[in-house]
């Protein structure tokens, strides 16, 4: 298992254990999916888009965010 693995499901389970909540500032978006109920898409330091992580990962409405999720790297099928 790798650590990046071991890392997100220790943090999951830190905050289900103890009823935490937790920022988590991240370029990995798989990372975000993984970990964040809600998401905050900044460029330049300013808010583009807001909300339920699946949502915006799924159906964005800002062209940045496509392009974001565009760049995630894909394995070929």
């Amino acid at each position: 298992m790798s650590t990046r693995i071991q890392i997100i499901e220790l943090l999951a389970e830190l905050r289900a254990s103890n009823g935490l909540a937790l920022v988590m500032v991240s370029h990995d978006l798989g990372t975000v999916a993984a970990l964040c109920e809600r998401t905050m898409v900044l460029r330049h330091g300013q808010v583009v888009e807001a909300g339920a992580t699946a949502q915006i990962l799924h159906d964005p409405a800002e062209a940045y965010t496509k392009q974001l999720i565009a760049a995630i790297p894909r394995l070929p099928r």
